[in-house]
């Protein structure tokens, strides 16, 4: 009877031991950093410039100037009106171009399922399959 109770002991903790033991790495395992991410893909975009009516406006401006300094009478009129619709052309083409420009989106599925979009202005460092976590709204490797 007595190697009947210790036999019965030693297997009623065996049990309880596997049962913690699976319970604490189950919700080891559940642990879900919401901060946490693999990098899926990293693409480089151009950007294509927008006019705000600025550069044409300036632009018009100069090229009225420039074109009511050339002749007289009527020649000086027509002078006029050309450089004011060449002028805005050229101004609404120079401010599209100096607004243009190349991005680098690094994309990440994060481990609670979702996915987020990082934009940069200079080329990074991060490849596909990197490791990352974000932190005050940044990435950073983890």
């Amino acid at each position: 009877m007595k190697r009947f109770k210790y036999y019965l002991s030693t297997r009623i903790m065996m049990a309880v031991s596997t049962f913690l033991t699976i319970a604490i790495f189950s919700q080891a395992a559940q642990a879900v950093c919401n901060e946490c991410g693999t990098v899926t893909d990293v693409k480089t975009v151009k950007i294509e410039g927008q006019g705000s009516g600025i550069g044409a406006v300036t632009g018009g401006v100069l090229g009225g100037v420039a074109g009511h300094q050339v002749g007289g009478g009527r020649g000086q009129d027509l002078a006029t009106i050309g450089g004011l619709v060449g002028g805005a052309y050229v101004g609404h083409q120079v401010e599209k171009k100096s607004k243009s420009g190349i991005r680098y989106h690094v994309f990440v599925e994060m481990e609670d399922g979702s996915s987020k979009t990082f934009k940069y202005s200079s080329k990074t460092s991060y490849q596909v399959g990197d490791r990352v976590k974000v932190k005050n709204g940044k990435l950073v490797r983890a």
